[in-house]
């Protein structure tokens, strides 16, 4: 086995959760837990989740749900998508809240309720406010509602939307909040109330109280990450994982020498060069040692020594002393020093989501509590 892992702190995702509860309450936290939790692990990650306040828990596939139920999860669980119809019957006979946009989906899901006894079952109706990736756009929606509300097989139990550019347009966010208002408000007009109106994301929660509705879809800061700096400033969110692996090999190479496939960088003067057993296969940015990246050695930063390849990676720590078996730390803390998911987003221009969600199965996961 290799000596590389991620450590995943289940204490810091429940303090996370259970300080965004405070900053937002009385609105409940629907903790996101899709996409294996963001990598972190979905059935701990929701567990810890719930144990900090959470209420309910949201995934993106079917699949992802029926594992919290396999795992004695009983939260109420958003299915974020409709799913396909062949998914109904798992979708039902779990306990799983779909949420629907298509009139068509909508019978699908009245009929097997009634079919495997269920009836009336939840949903809750996306409306498209401007995200325009999912969802019935406002005329249609209201046409939803009028249809679920009199069919007596189903419950309105929520209405959603989601925010597109909460974390940076203030206006735009403004805009889609103001269509999910008049959107409820038609609805209490003619009689139909429902129990959820929900369209938070973590930037919506964190900055637009307006946005807060009842129940806040909270899936980034329950990890101890932001989708932009100044997102929840004066909130204490930490980090949950920690990417680690070991130092397997350590050579002494002259000024000049050219580690790793390509041979893109000569060594600027004689240094001593680790090779770490984690690569582009585990989740670690070939592009991230051409950009200035760095990993933790000894509570101090040390840059690659080449491209990063399959399994391996090289690194340049000059004349420090570096043993086989020394730990490395790729994301997280180290000493006093710290490399983030965001640092990495930076570099390579994307986001600290995609960062954290693509490292693969070929890593375990290790949970510990408080770092421990």
């Amino acid at each position: 086995m290799r000596p590389s892992w991620i450590e995943i702190d289940l204490d810091a995702i429940e303090s996370n959760v259970r300080v965004i509860c405070g900053a937002i309450s009385p609105t409940v936290v629907c903790a996101v837990v899709k996409a294996d939790g963001y990598g972190h692990g979905d059935v701990p990650a929701a567990r810890a989740a719930l144990a900090g306040g959470a209420t309910h828990l949201a995934v993106a596939l079917v699949s992802e749900g029926v594992r919290l139920r396999e795992a004695g999860i009983e939260a109420p669980t958003l299915v974020l998508s409709e799913p396909l119809p062949e998914e109904l019957d798992a979708v039902v006979g779990w306990s799983l809240t779909p949420i629907v946009y298509r009139r068509r989906f909508v019978e699908d899901v009245a009929e097997t309720a009634e079919r495997l006894g269920r009836a009336p079952y939840p949903v809750h109706l996306k409306v498209d406010t401007g995200m325009h990736r999912v969802g019935a756009a406002p005329v249609e929606a209201i046409d939803l509602a009028r249809r679920i509300n009199a069919d007596d097989r189903l419950i309105l139990e929520g209405i959603a939307t989601h925010l597109s550019v909460a974390e940076e347009d203030p206006e735009f966010t403004g805009r889609q909040v103001r269509a999910l208002v008049q959107f409820r408000d038609l609805l209490l007009s003619e009689g139909i109330d429902v129990e959820y109106v929900h369209a938070a994301n973590t930037a919506g929660a964190l900055d637009h109280a307006e946005a807060r509705f009842d129940l806040a879809r909270i899936g980034l800061g329950i990890y101890g990450l932001r989708p932009a700096p100044e997102t929840g400033i004066g909130l204490e969110l930490r980090p949950a994982m920690r990417v680690v692996s070991a130092v397997s090999f350590v050579q002494r190479l002259p000024a000049g020498a050219r580690p790793s496939y390509g041979r893109a960088r000569a060594l600027v003067r004689p240094s001593t060069v680790a090779t770490v057993p984690l690569g582009y296969a585990d989740g670690i940015p070939r592009r991230l040692s051409s950009l200035g990246g760095e990993v933790l050695i000894h509570g101090k930063r040390h840059p690659f020594a080449g491209t990063v390849t399959m399994d391996q990676v090289m690194i340049d720590v000059g004349d420090e002393p570096v043993e086989v078996g020394d730990e490395v730390v790729f994301i997280g803390t180290q000493g006093d020093e710290e490399v983030t998911a965001t640092e990495w987003a930076d570099l390579l221009s994307t986001i600290n989501y995609e960062i954290v969600c693509q490292f693969g199965p070929r890593l375990p996961r290790r949970y510990v509590h408080g770092g421990s």
